[in-house]
């Protein structure tokens, strides 16, 4: 067997010393679907076992431990897998597991107002990632399953997406360190163990965000690069896609369009108060409105659904462009 380097994953390696290298690429393999139990096996023949792309896993696990990556390797539909089952991680197990072990750290009756505005903040960034994490699954993942059938979007791209992806740690980071200034629990132990899996999640979200940066925007792009050079190039929107899309602009008055389109441009309720002549107040009601119509809370997602339903060009943001 060959010398295991520690330096960069190779598919000859069996996948049990990458582990036990860096303990957090088992994570990395239940986000591929790999169940535990593969004895001495090395990584091509798990990942062919499993039926996942040795390439793509082998991008991740060394990105993931700070080793030179074959970007070029990465194939966008395994990304996909990999990036839906941690979604899934994320808002169906850690965070609301989190949110219980909070509820029982936290002594309500010792400091109920203090208590009561951490979970309210809590909730409040737990729909914050759903919001994000929701919109890359429905509107993101399927372009890229267009684009893997062959369809380039006229008003839509990657570049796009990663010009307004922003990482949905840092609010973690916030309540960590509340919790610690201004919390005064006396169960430390179960405070400390809340803690902890809160530190575990901000690094493990901010890890996710940077795979999404730094593998998947790229494999997208080239998938776009290949889908544009090849022929035919179809360049429509299916008909379903443009039925709803239609279908959702009908349900926005005159005004919330304006809105909208000011949103795209980065500007500020006070901003687009002024350039409408209306006050704040119904400029927030207007967004209100807009978000339960629309069901996008993001001025990110807002920005993309003003680009593709073309209440704003593409040319009038600030969106790095490719050379």
């Amino acid at each position: 067997m060959s010398h295991f380097d520690t330096s960069n994953y190779c598919h000859s390696d069996r996948l049990r010393d990458l582990i036990s290298d860096n303990p957090k690429l088992l994570m990395v393999i239940s986000r591929f679907g790999i169940p535990l139990g593969f004895g001495d096996a090395r990584v091509e023949d798990v990942c062919r076992d499993n039926g996942v792309d040795c390439p793509t896993f082998l991008a991740v696990a060394n990105f993931m431990s700070h080793h030179n990556v074959a970007v070029e390797n990465v194939d966008p539909a395994a990304m996909m897998g990999y990036l839906r089952r941690a979604h899934s991680y994320f808002l169906d197990f850690i965070l609301p597991n989190i949110r219980r072990k909070l509820i029982e750290a936290i002594n309500y009756s010792d400091s109920g107002e203090i208590s009561m505005l951490i979970i309210k903040f809590f909730d409040e960034y737990y729909a914050e990632v759903r919001n994000h994490m929701e919109f890359e699954n429905k509107n993101v993942f399927r372009y890229v399953d267009g684009l893997l059938s062959g369809h380039m979007s006229d008003n839509y791209n990657i570049t796009l997406f990663a010009s307004h992806h922003d990482h949905i740690d840092a609010r973690l980071k916030e309540l960590k360190d509340i919790i610690i200034r201004y919390y005064p629990g006396e169960d430390s132990d179960l405070l400390n163990s809340v803690l902890y899996d809160i530190i575990s999640c901000e690094d493990d979200l901010d890890s996710h965000c940077s795979v999404e940066d730094r593998l998947f925007v790229p494999a997208v792009k080239a998938l776009e690069h290949r889908v544009m050079t090849s022929e035919p190039m179809r360049t429509q929107v299916d008909d379903e896609d443009q039925a709803e899309a239609d279908g959702r602009m009908e349900q926005l008055s005159a005004r919330e369009k304006e809105i909208v389109a000011c949103i795209a441009q980065g500007m500020s309720n006070k901003e687009i108060a002024a350039s409408l002549n209306i006050s704040i107040h119904t400029v927030t009601t207007h967004r209100r409105n807009i978000s339960s119509k629309l069901s996008i809370h993001s001025p990110a997602g807002l920005t993309i659904f003003a680009i593709v339903n073309k209440l704003v060009k593409l040319s009038d943001l600030s969106i790095p462009r490719e050379d």
